[in-house]
């Protein structure tokens, strides 16, 4: 039976969507002396909003699923928030500002957030929907790849980027006998972020704990058996691959279909303006089904920004707004610690610096132009990543440091105080002579 309920006559906020970012949000708007009277929350999911980003550790056994979750049930009611779990809204009517459910109910809206995340893209090849090809969004994935770990046999998983690589190390730490593929389009491991040589390590350190790594591979399509549950992977060149289960970790694509059946402007998600305001002033969009200018959105860093903003916004202080911001990506992969930001690529303009240990594991590549860092990538000791980005960020000139920088903050810093108490002549060319030496004797070409 189709229920109506309008919970406020003046102020009702709905948020559609209960992960991460709505999450962060409705924090943020709890604590606001000018929050919403009203606010309802909507998840399709059965569960409270909980941290996607350890589903990696809880398929690889290292967490239980309670450690995941982020409130329980009582804090939303503790805070004045109804929470809405297991039901999916079907249908937004702007014009009378009302939205359904599966579940038969109606909600009135002074205002709704659509924060409906996104799911994985589906390669378009042939054999996409036999059984056994799976997704890692959510805690059924999870548990399903976990079973899959379990029974032994070969496992797909498609895309060599963090998500698939995390994947592909859970499964094969849970695995019993079972055999783990990573099919990566590109020519390395995490394209993205990494260089060359950090990828090339990465692929090294994955390889020898058992994982099967296959670059510049493309899928052709899946092949299925008489049941038609997927039993290989065929490849552009010819290749098949056995695959009992595949799992596509290859990319993202918004949920962004509730916004353009209401109607509102969308192009690869739903469009916003710096208030992350969609074409309908009552309608606002966060996360990754959104779409700020030509940038979609999977990293949490600026959706955390999106929250504060938004929130700001819903409780009546509009501020400057959203803006692109530069930022650095700092991961934990399989155990392996990187931190990167910046170009992947040397342009023929920029003086890079490299340091490698290979007996230790680390591997720095910095990217300067006209003396200034432009870009980094640091594998295995990452700690002078923070201080890298916040030089570039500052756009600080080093030139006079260069010698230095590969070993970081204090180095430099121990050069700036010796600059401040020389005569900047007889620095110069101290500088010059160091540098020149320095380069020579401590950098490594990658």
């Amino acid at each position: 039976m189709e229920t109506f309920s309008r919970c406020s006559p003046d102020d009702h906020l709905v948020i559609i969507g209960n992960g991460m970012a709505s999450h962060r949000l409705v924090e943020a708007l709890v604590n606001h002396p000018q929050r919403p009277r009203a606010i309802t929350v909507i998840g399709e999911e059965p569960v409270p909003a909980y941290n996607r980003i350890l589903l990696s550790p809880l398929l690889a056994g290292d967490m239980q699923p309670e450690a995941l979750t982020l409130r329980d049930a009582d804090w939303y009611q503790d805070n004045g928030v109804t929470l809405k779990l297991g039901e999916r809204v079907e249908h937004i009517d702007r014009d009378s500002r009302t939205l359904a459910t599966d579940a038969g109910e109606t909600l009135y809206y002074d205002r709704l957030v659509l924060a409906t995340g996104s799911r994985p893209t589906l390669p378009k090849v042939q054999g996409i929907a036999l059984d056994g090809v799976h997704g890692f969004r959510d805690l059924d994935d999870a548990a399903t790849l976990e079973a899959i770990a379990q029974q032994g046999g070969h496992a797909l998983v498609i895309g060599g980027g963090l998500l698939g690589l995390e994947a592909a190390e859970g499964l094969r730490k849970r695995g019993q006998g079972l055999q783990v593929s990573v099919l990566q389009r590109s020519d390395r491991l995490m394209n993205r972020q990494l260089d060359a040589t950090a990828a090339n390590l990465l692929k090294a350190s994955l390889v020898e704990r058992g994982l099967n790594i296959v670059t510049q591979a493309q899928l052709a399509k899946l092949e299925g058996d008489p049941t038609g549950r997927v039993c290989a992977a065929i490849l552009n060149d010819g290749r098949r691959l056995p695959a009992d289960s595949v799992v596509i970790a290859a990319g993202i694509t918004p949920n962004a279909e509730l916004g353009q059946q209401a109607g509102l402007t969308t192009d690869r998600a739903v469009k916003v303006d710096r208030h992350l305001t969609t074409s309908d002033p009552h309608i606002f969009a966060l996360g990754e089904c959104c779409q700020f200018e030509q940038h979609t959105y999977g990293l949490v860093e600026p959706i955390w920004h999106q929250v504060e903003v938004l929130a700001a916004v819903l409780c009546g202080d509009a501020g400057d707004g959203y803006r692109e911001v530069p930022t650095a990506t700092k991961l934990k992969v399989s155990g392996v610690s990187l931190f990167a930001f910046g170009p992947t690529e040397a342009a023929p303009e920029h003086d890079v610096l490299c340091y490698h240990d290979p007996h230790r594991g680390d591997y720095r590549r910095v990217l300067l132009r006209d003396g200034r860092i432009e870009g980094a990538v640091l594998y295995g000791d990452t700690q002078q990543g923070p201080w890298y980005f916040e030089q570039a960020l500052a756009g600080h000139d080093l030139s006079g440091f260069r010698q230095a920088l590969l070993f970081g903050a204090a180095d430099v810093e121990v050069l700036r105080a010796a600059a401040a108490q020389l005569p900047p002549d007889s620095f110069e060319l101290s500088s010059q002579h160091s540098s020149k030496h320095s380069s020579h004797s401590t950098s490594e070409a990658a």
